[in-house]
């Protein structure tokens, strides 16, 4: 098992690689942020979309359909009950218009569901905690270091030691 950087878990790392790592897990962090922002307001388009196609489809059947539609069932109604043409053009009429709301109704449904989403909502939200939590951070305290005059001594003895 390793660290982002490479190195050992466990090991001693420096303050720069330290540092390096936390950008480096930062950086990501934004842009999976980013990356999510993105794929849910895809959704929401794509949603939002169908809505549009299905009240667009809704339109266009009744527009063009109905002349044809109208005649053929109409015409077809009076041959099998022998009624009046004008009641069966009524009803062919009535027969289009509920395909049409059919149509209109899964456009609203499409509709409501794209209207519902907070996707963007959401990963705003999520920035906006992350970025309450790194302003609240506070770094580690570290040990307090002798200055440097008084260590000098201890440091030539340390590396004449080692270089005998």
């Amino acid at each position: 098992m390793s660290a982002p950087d490479g190195s050992p878990v466990g090991a001693e790392r420096s303050i720069g690689q330290l540092f390096a790592s936390a950008t480096t897990e930062l950086s990501a962090l934004v842009h999976d942020e980013i990356a999510l922002a993105k794929a849910q307001l895809k959704q929401d388009v794509k949603r939002g979309a169908t809505s549009g196609g299905a009240f667009s489809a809704a339109g266009v059947l009744l527009l063009f359909s109905l002349p044809m539609l109208n005649f053929a069932l109409a015409y077809g109604i009076r041959t099998w009950s022998g009624w009046n043409l004008a009641v069966c053009f009524l009803l062919s009429f009535a027969a289009n218009v509920l395909v049409a709301g059919g149509l209109a109704l899964i456009g609203v449904v499409f509709a409501k569901k794209a209207k519902k989403s907070k996707g963007p909502q959401k990963v705003a939200a999520s920035v906006k905690e992350t970025a309450g939590v790194l302003q609240k951070a506070k770094p580690h305290p570290r040990p307090e270091t002798p200055a440097l005059e008084d260590r000098a001594p201890q440091a030539i003895e340390a590396v004449a030691r080692s270089s005998s």
